[in-house]
Formats: C-alpha cells, sequence, structure tokens
C-alpha cells in the first residue's frame, strides 16, 4: 500500500513541475515579446543653433581691377568702403576676402571660381561681390573706339555664356548668400561717338541684368547713371579706372541695396 502512496506522491511532483515549467515558459515567452515591441526611448534632443555658426560676416570679392580698388589712392576700392559700411551698420566683425584681379575677364572667372580655394571662400561667405565684363567688352578701349558690331555681339554671347556658369557655380556652392554683381559705366563717354558707346553699354549692362534676375537673390547693380554726368571728375587719371570719389559713389550704391539684417551661417 505504501508503494502505491509512493508512486502516487512521485507521479503528482513530476506532474506539478512539468505544468510549473509550461507556465515559466509562457511568462518567459511573453515578457519577450513586450519587450521587443516597444519603441526605443526617444535620445535626448541636441541643440544644432550653434552649428556652423562663425564669427561675425564674412565677404567675398570677385572679379577685375575694380574689385581690386585700381585707381583709388587709397587701396580700399568699392568694396573696402562698402567693409567700412557693413561694419557700422551691422555692428559685426567683417572679414573680407578679395580675390579680385587686374585684367580678369568673364572667361577667366569662371575658371577660377572653381579652384578649391574659392570654393571654399564662396560656401563660408555671407556676401558676395562681382564686377566683372569690362575687360571683356572695352579691351582697354580698343572694342568701343573701333567699333564693329558683329564683333561685339560675338563678345556678348560668349560674356554671357561665362556669366550664367559663374552663377551656376556660386549657386551650387552657396545656395543663399546675396551676390551683387555692379554694372557697367562707360569710361569714354565723352568721346565723338559717345551716343554709340553709350548703347553698347546700356544693352550689355541690360542683358547682365536679365541674367541676374534669373537666378535666386542675386542682385544686379546699375553704375551706368552715376558716371554718366561729369564722367571726368570720377575717374583715375587712366581716364579708365573710377579714382576714390568714383569708388565711393559705388559703394554707396551697392550698400542701399543691401539688407543690414545680415543672417550669418
Amino acid at each position: 500500500m505504501k508503494q502505491y502512496g509512493t508512486i502516487f506522491i512521485l507521479l503528482f511532483s513530476i506532474l506539478f513541475c512539468f505544468t510549473w515549467m509550461i507556465g515559466l515558459g509562457w511568462v518567459l515567452v511573453d515578457h519577450s515579446s513586450t519587450t521587443s515591441n516597444q519603441e526605443p526611448p526617444e535620445s535626448p534632443a541636441i541643440d544644432n543653433s550653434s552649428v556652423n555658426k562663425k564669427d561675425g560676416v564674412h565677404l567675398l570679392a570677385l572679379g577685375d581691377s575694380l574689385t581690386r580698388g585700381t585707381g583709388d589712392d587709397t587701396g580700399k576700392g568699392y568694396v573696402g568702403y562698402l567693409k567700412e559700411s557693413i561694419e557700422k551698420e551691422s555692428n559685426q566683425k567683417i572679414t573680407l576676402s578679395n580675390y579680385g584681379i587686374k585684367g580678369m575677364t568673364s572667361a577667366k572667372l569662371a575658371k577660377q571660381i572653381k579652384e578649391t580655394e574659392i570654393k571654399r571662400k564662396a560656401n563660408h561667405a555671407d556676401i558676395l561681390f562681382i564686377t566683372i565684363g569690362g575687360n571683356d567688352l572695352f579691351k582697354g578701349g580698343e572694342t568701343l573706339k573701333h567699333y564693329d558690331k558683329q564683333s561685339i555681339s560675338a563678345i556678348s554671347r560668349s560674356y554671357t555664356t561665362n556669366l550664367k556658369s559663374i552663377l551656376t557655380t556660386l549657386r551650387s556652392v552657396n545656395k543663399d548668400a546675396p551676390i551683387y554683381l555692379i554694372g557697367l559705366y562707360n569710361p569714354f563717354n565723352n568721346l565723338e561717338n559717345s551716343s554709340i558707346t553709350s548703347e553698347i553699354v546700356r544693352n550689355w549692362n541690360n542683358e547682365t541684368a536679365e541674367i541676374c534676375a534669373a537666378f535666386a537673390n542675386v542682385i544686379y547693380v546699375p553704375t551706368y547713371d552715376i558716371f554718366q554726368q561729369n564722367i571726368q571728375s570720377f575717374l583715375y587719371s587712366d581716364h579708365f579706372h573710377p579714382n576714390a570719389k568714383g569708388y565711393r559713389l559705388m559703394a554707396e550704391r551697392v550698400a542701399a541695396l543691401i539688407s543690414w539684417e545680415v543672417e550669418t551661417k
């Protein structure tokens, strides 16, 4: 009789253990499933407001001898006077990188801005300034002194192609910074054929303005009217480049178009 009782107790214990193990297994499976379906905790928010913040306003000047400031005895040129104006109005530190080169043409500038250093400067610039086209059109005065309509048309077509390339490249490396492109004046306004040369320059400027309008935040800055009257009082002794007074007037014209609430990157 004891033998049967012992067997009964043993079987009951085995059944109880088996049932307990099954229950434990279901609990573990349910816990694992619940854990895997839960969304991971959110990472702490990262404040990116200070990322890429720069010290002050960065200006980049590109182009020809007008950007270089040739003819200004102070060496500032319109870019230098602009820098002073922006410093005064914005109350921020201004960093200027001037890559203007005497004799620069639109074809040469289209190549220059593809250089690694220039692209880096353009990418970090808050405002860009360009003077270009004078050497394409004037060629030291020969183009307008010896007027040839077909020749000027060919020069104009080449220039417009280069200008589009320049602006496209700059916009590819900096989508937001305003670009101010300064138009041409006519340094030969006092010559006998001034009516012809003036018409050529005005047409040139109109085409330039149209191209600028096709690009986002590219501002065409007219200067023709500044030098139209009493031009010799605004020109250097070479009768081609502006003097200090002429450059100041150019800077004032550009400054009038700048929004002084400059947003730095």
